[in-house]
């Protein structure tokens, strides 16, 4: 992948930093030197919670928030290629990914613009009972102090926006720890911050090592709120540690399909071939596991492996590549062993399972055992599962057998249908007629059991980082 190094600073207290160590940035794709950033660590992250600090003794007003963040969005719009070409640069995201990633960025903005207008408390009915009779109560939220933000590669853009924009416009500053591997959409969205006016101190990014920044933002008491997204191990195990702090996890996911005879099996499969495989199948809610009844089983199979084959796979910079490298060799080699033991273990591979170049085809295995790694655990790669089931019971049990919990989805003619899944499925979200990777940025997105506790979408990701203040009046 051509393309020109950038080298970019860690920002303190509206300061470009550097340290004097670097981390390098490489293509996932051919390891090119796609930029490096001042390195940071302990002492950085102090500074910066230093300057959050001071910059939240001088509160920003709900009309000044919006405006800034309008502003982001608006600077971001206009430079929305070359944000796009740094997400495919150095995350390895397919270009027509990239695209539609940054494009989700500025929405994400306008929406927290929105939000930081309208933020308000309610009204508490007091003469509801003897004891509030001649009292008016309301609350009002309060910013619930500065949070501290870690963001993972597989969205470097539009995860950073869903953490900074809502906490800017709640009134908290951030302290943001993006991911070393893809660093430089975070840092180009800072710079953005800066030039749409934001103040110092109300954003710092330090880039490093995870466990040394991290250690700093459990420990410090002045971080009221760590908002996280990445791997369910890592995630729990931080809110253990910070447990007097609110803790907002988004984790991972084994995402499931159920697939009905009656489904308009042309749409299904289109989607679902789209959106088990898009950017290597690298996000938590990638397709992984797809329930079909039996009936309709040979069809959908045969429909699905045809849109599978036809997936480019290459130079995520390429405008037709669909499928791009994985993040690191070693991911590619992992999900390799994953793929043998369960082949091992009596699965069929149906397509792919084999290497283009360095690059991991698109690869779907039939009759895959429950335990095995690829059926229970987050792939996190370009592979999924096909099995036959023969009741709706069937498939609500298969999609449920799982530790995770985020998103599932049912494609079929039968509302009845429908709607059991909806309340049967043990999910934070369930997709109709449309896979479960679908994800609008306006929209409660989160999940239950190991994968999370929260819900992003600014609207809701600003009530979680305010605290509802009552206020009660004698009449």
């Amino acid at each position: 992948m051509a393309t020109t190094a950038v080298e970019r600073k860690l920002l303190i207290a509206g300061e470009w930093v550097e340290t004097g160590e670097w981390i390098e940035v490489r293509s996932p794709y051919d390891g090119g030197l796609v930029g490096r950033v001042a390195e940071g660590g302990a002492a950085e992250t102090g500074r910066a919670l230093d300057a959050a600090e001071h910059a939240m003794q001088d509160p920003l007003p709900a009309y000044e928030r919006a405006a800034i963040l309008d502003r982001v969005a608006a600077l971001l719009a206009e430079r929305l290629g070359e944000a796009a070409r740094t997400i495919s640069a150095e995350a390895g995201k397919p270009m027509k990914a990239a695209r539609v990633e940054a494009s989700r960025a500025v929405s994400t903005y306008t929406m927290a613009a929105v939000e930081a207008r309208k933020l308000s408390g309610d009204t508490i009915p007091m003469d509801a009972s003897p004891a509030g009779a001649g009292k008016l109560a309301f609350t009002l939220r309060h910013p619930i102090g500065i949070v501290g933000a870690i963001s993972p590669f597989n969205f470097p853009l539009n995860l950073v926006a869903h953490k900074v924009a809502p906490a800017l416009a709640a009134g908290c500053a951030v302290v943001l720890k993006p991911a070393s591997q893809t660093p430089l959409s975070a840092l180009l969205l800072a710079e953005l911050e800066t030039d749409a006016g934001l103040p110092a101190g109300w954003l710092n990014v330090v880039c490093g090592p995870a466990s040394e920044i991290g250690d700093v933002l459990v420990a410090d008491e002045r971080v009221k709120l760590i908002t996280f997204t990445g791997s369910a191990g890592v995630g729990w195990k931080l809110r253990e540690r910070a447990s007097r702090k609110r803790v907002n996890l988004e984790l991972g996911n084994a995402t499931p399909v159920i697939v009905a005879a009656d489904a308009d099996l042309d749409d299904a499969t289109s989607r679902l071939a789209a959106n088990a495989f898009s950017f290597a199948g690298q996000s938590c809610i990638s397709v992984q596991r797809i329930y079909v009844e039996r009936e309709a089983y040979d069809a959908f199979l045969q429909g699905f492996l045809a849109r599978v084959e036809a997936l480019k796979i290459g130079d995520p910079a390429d405008e037709d590549t669909d499928v791009g490298p994985l993040i690191a060799p070693s991911e590619r080699d992992r999900i390799l062993e994953w793929l043998e033991e369960a082949t091992d273990a009596g699965a069929e591979v149906l397509a792919g399972g084999a290497l283009e170049g360095e690059l991991l085809r698109p690869t779907v295995i039939a009759g895959a055992p429950p335990d095995a790694k690829v059926s229970c655990e987050e792939v996190f790669g370009p592979v999924c599962t096909v099995t036959p089931y023969d009741t709706l019971d069937d498939a609500l049990a298969l999609a449920n057998g799982t530790r995770y919990g985020l998103q599932a989805g049912i494609f079929t003619a039968d509302v009845k249908a429908a709607l059991r899944a909806a309340r049967e499925l043990e999910f934070g979200g369930v997709t109709v007629n449309e896979a479960p990777t679908f994800r609008a940025d306006q929209m409660p997105y989160g999940g239950i059991k190991d994968s999370g506790n929260t819900r992003e979408g600014p609207a809701y990701a600003v009530r979680e980082m305010t605290e509802e203040r009552l206020v009660v009046l004698q009449l």
